[in-house]
């Protein structure tokens, strides 16, 4: 196991140290070891996301691309985002 120096804030060794005196640590090392498993989950659902933005921007732009667009007024537009919401699709898309 690699050994690390880090610095922490005083509220970063005060979380920890009330951590371990908790009983659910052992020791400090435990504390971090967690929390960094915390930031890879945090990270990989970000990635994730991103890829799903990313391909749904291709999508749309592929729609634009082959002219399945739709024009809307303001009011129009309030209203058919209020249909999709409630499960009702009472417009089309063009194809």
């Amino acid at each position: 196991m690699a050994t690390r120096n880090i610095v922490l804030t005083d509220h970063q060794s005060q979380v920890v140290d009330r951590l371990v005196a908790s009983g659910r640590y052992q020791n400090a090392s435990e504390v971090l070891r967690t929390g960094l498993r915390m930031v890879e989950e945090a990270e990989s659902a970000y990635t994730t996301k991103m890829n799903e933005l990313r391909a749904a921007i291709a999508e749309g732009e592929e729609d634009v691309k082959n002219g399945k667009t739709r024009h809307f007024t303001a009011d129009e537009f309030a209203t058919y985002l209020s249909e999709r919401a409630k499960g009702i699709t009472g417009t089309k898309r063009n194809t």
